[in-house]
């Protein structure tokens, strides 16, 4: 059974890995700490709140708190972040300066980096396990779909520099999650009133 402790924490921990500032986090934890009380009162369990899946619940509420235009910009943002990594491996793999770009190609990274990042934008979570395959499977599906379709001509070579240029939007959404999870790691009990 989930206790009032365990979803006041995993929500917190989504909140702070999406960004949301400090004074709204505690806001919304002590709206649904007084919910879940609310609920304990009535002889009913944190399930009834916040259902069975705890980090979706956690999304909704972040996504409903953050505007929309906020929202497009970090996921624009990751997904030019999710692809410049994803180009830097070509280059590393290739070990090369230029990478040659098909149609298949760049409909293998789009795909991947939307799914990969909007995974991670409605589960608060990164998309790796599930999330990966799921987003692998639909890349790989797109690439072999526009292959046949269009064939596999290069339509030009990408430099590296390129592909560092696409991690510049992302990096500081990147940095801030880095930084929310080492806190939220760091915290003894997120859930304790001298915590908040």
């Amino acid at each position: 059974m989930t206790t009032r402790e365990q979803v006041l924490a995993v929500c917190k921990a989504n909140w702070e890995y999406r960004g949301l500032d400090e004074s709204s986090v505690r806001e919304m934890l002590d709206e649904l700490d007084a919910h879940l009380r609310d609920a304990a009162a009535d002889g009913r369990g944190a399930e009834a709140v916040v259902g069975k899946d705890m980090k979706a619940f956690a999304a909704s509420w972040a996504r409903a708190r953050t505007p929309l235009p906020v929202r497009l910009l970090r996921m624009t943002a990751m997904i030019t972040f999710v692809t410049g990594w994803m180009l830097l491996f070509g280059h590393l793999v290739r070990w090369t300066g230029e990478l040659p770009v098909s149609t298949s190609r760049i409909a293998f990274f789009a795909v991947l980096a939307t799914v990969t990042v909007t995974w991670d934008m409605r589960r608060g979570s990164s998309a790796l396990g599930r999330g990966w395959l799921v987003a692998n499977a639909a890349a790989v599906a797109a690439a072999i779909s526009i292959l046949w379709l269009a064939g596999d001509r290069t339509l030009f070579h990408l430099p590296l520099w390129c592909s560092l240029l696409l991690l510049a939007p992302g990096l500081p959404y990147a940095l801030a999650n880095a930084r929310a999870k080492r806190r939220a790691g760091k915290t003894p009990d997120a859930t304790a009133p001298a915590a908040r």
